[in-house]
């Protein structure tokens, strides 16, 4: 809900934690206390103290359980469901308010980025789903886009380095060349390029995977799909470029069994860069 830092939320006589109760409560017939406890990680007596809050404002009633009377049993009274559904519904408006200013590609990002701040805050989160499909219309852009973005960042590489990409996706062919975009949770996070060569050679070119996915083991999908290509399409060979910097990325080639084939000094936006070729049949 909306409204956290204030005294009250939503302009109520509740706090944050009271009303967390409250849903909670609404969302089974009975709930024994103990469980509740235990959910919300409140100290016994200050959930006490919260319940006989709701007592006196009619809002709960509170019953020892048939079957054990150890247990205490709490439930929503008509009043307290009442009380309830104002606050979500008022939660509800705020949200939709804040949200009016926003585009829908706006609305995305945002709730991409909750999820983010979720995942990264969340020590016993599992690694997020991903979904890898072909390039559609826009996603040559984002490659050229990302490329400068995050290798001027991480690099300083400028936009010369841009305009080099930018060559390279100008010159795909995607009726023989293949591409792969990788998203997490709805968003481009990743990206790989299948060119061919020649009829025994193909080129793995433009591995990307964006910082807030990195660990994920986007990096060594986008290759392996590449590879798997370029082996069904008859390659019995296959190269890269790259640079020294790029540890990660050597990492993943040398796990997937490329080997230094070349390198030799070069420069970018004035900055010392060792280029370098791999290669590994197939």
């Amino acid at each position: 809900m909306i409204g956290a830092l204030q005294a009250g939320m939503l302009d109520s006589p509740y706090s944050l934690t009271e009303v967390r109760v409250l849903f909670e409560l609404a969302q089974a017939e009975r709930t024994e206390t103990g469980g509740l406890r235990g959910l919300l990680g409140l100290d016994a007596g200050y959930l006490s103290r919260i319940l006989a809050r709701f007592e006196r404002d009619g809002l709960v009633v509170r019953e020892r359980s048939a079957a054990d009377a150890r247990r205490q049993l709490v439930r929503l009274t008509p009043a307290g469901a009442e009380v309830f559904a104002r606050l979500d519904r008022l939660s509800a408006d705020e949200i939709g308010r804040l949200l009016d200013g926003l585009a829908e590609e706006e609305q995305q990002r945002l709730v991409s980025s909750m999820a983010a701040i979720r995942g990264l805050l969340d020590g016993t989160r599992e690694r997020e789903p991903y979904v890898i499909r072909p390039p559609s219309a826009g996603d040559l852009g984002w490659v050229v886009s990302r490329h400068g973005v995050l290798y001027n960042a991480e690099y300083g590489w400028g936009t010369a380095f841009e305009q080099l990409v930018a060559g390279i996706v100008g010159g795909l062919d995607l009726t023989r060349d293949a591409g792969w975009i990788a998203e997490v949770n709805g968003e481009r996070a990743g990206c790989v390029f299948c060119v061919r060569e020649d009829d025994t050679t193909a080129r793995l070119r433009m591995l990307l995977v964006e910082p807030s996915a990195r660990g994920l083991g986007l990096g060594r999908r986008l290759v392996e799909e590449c590879l798997r290509h370029a082996r069904a399409e008859g390659c019995k060979r296959i190269t890269l470029w790259t640079r020294d910097c790029l540890v990660s990325a050597r990492r993943i080639y040398q796990a997937a069994g490329f080997e230094l084939e070349s390198e030799e000094k070069g420069t970018e936006n004035g900055i010392e860069v060792t280029e370098q070729v791999w290669s590994r049949d197939l």
